[in-house]
């Protein structure tokens, strides 16, 4: 898989540095390199990469307009690469992938392309499963019904939900794998996401959280709390038909009658 790549930056010397770097990862190609927001949305709209690092402080259009100038199109993953750090929470505001600071750290280069590779990894299979279905839906239209009634509770829909978070609690910005969580707390229209050393806020309905997890692995147990199936450790009987389960923490969450379908996913 090569990894398509546009630089954005008015200095000169910034773009080299980062080309230098990119150097010592062999599936990113570098398609082109912009020095000022204009010629990135044109690059971008012609060349259509993959990834795009680009700057945030530029004469004329800055990064955030480069990222606006796009909604029109389906736009590429952006990493902002930036000197100063007051701009992160806008830059992850607006979806970026990451937030690197000048001059970039090879690990920290490094980790932000291992995301960038399983995000356009995700991205490209659902595209093949989308061709795939469009092949069959002329050739074998039966096999396509097939697929498509199936395909809702098989790894194929795993694609359409969140693998990482972003949380903007007490200023800052945490990036929150949703592996990690244990336990979603409700306070009105705010979550109190509990990981294995950390409890984060986010400004959130349970309603609109729910629909950006996988329903296969977190599940609600009470009109205010889910639970991540694959953290729960024991199930505890309680009276009037409720329960609780005991999660890797220790944490126990009580199981309201109303969701006791969830406990039958443990007994069977």
């Amino acid at each position: 898989m090569t990894i398509r790549t546009i630089l954005v930056d008015d200095e000169s010397l910034a773009i080299q540095g980062l080309e230098l770097r990119l150097q010592e990862h062999e599936d990113v190609e570098i398609i082109d390199k912009c020095s000022n927001g204009r010629e990135a949305i044109r690059s971008i709209k012609t060349h259509k990469p993959d990834l795009v690092f680009l700057d945030i402080q530029m004469p004329g259009f800055d990064g955030f307009s480069v990222v606006q100038g796009l909604m029109e199109v389906e736009p590429p993953l952006f990493v902002f690469v930036t000197a100063y750090s007051d701009h992160a929470i806008r830059a992850f505001e607006a979806q970026a992938m990451d937030y690197l600071m000048k001059p970039v750290e090879p690990a920290r280069l490094a980790d932000t392309l291992d995301r960038v590779r399983q995000r356009l990894s995700e991205k490209r299979g659902v595209e093949e499963i989308e061709k795939l279905k469009e092949v069959l839906a002329e050739v074998a239209p039966d096999a396509a019904d097939e697929i498509a009634a199936s395909s809702v509770d098989g790894e194929m829909a795993s694609s359409r939900f969140e693998k990482l978070i972003n949380i903007k609690d007490r200023g800052q910005i945490f990036r929150v794998d949703v592996d990690t969580i244990e336990r979603i707390d409700a306070a009105g229209d705010y979550m109190c996401i509990y990981t294995g050393d950390n409890t984060l806020i986010l400004r959130e309905t349970m309603k609109d959280l729910e629909k950006r997890l996988d329903p296969r692995r977190f599940q609600r147990v009470h009109r205010s709390t889910i639970v991540n199936l694959d953290l729960v450790r024991q199930v505890k009987p309680h009276t009037n038909g409720e329960c609780f389960l005991v999660l890797d923490s220790g944490a126990q969450v009580k199981v309201s009658r109303s969701y006791r379908d969830v406990v039958a996913r443990f007994v069977h």
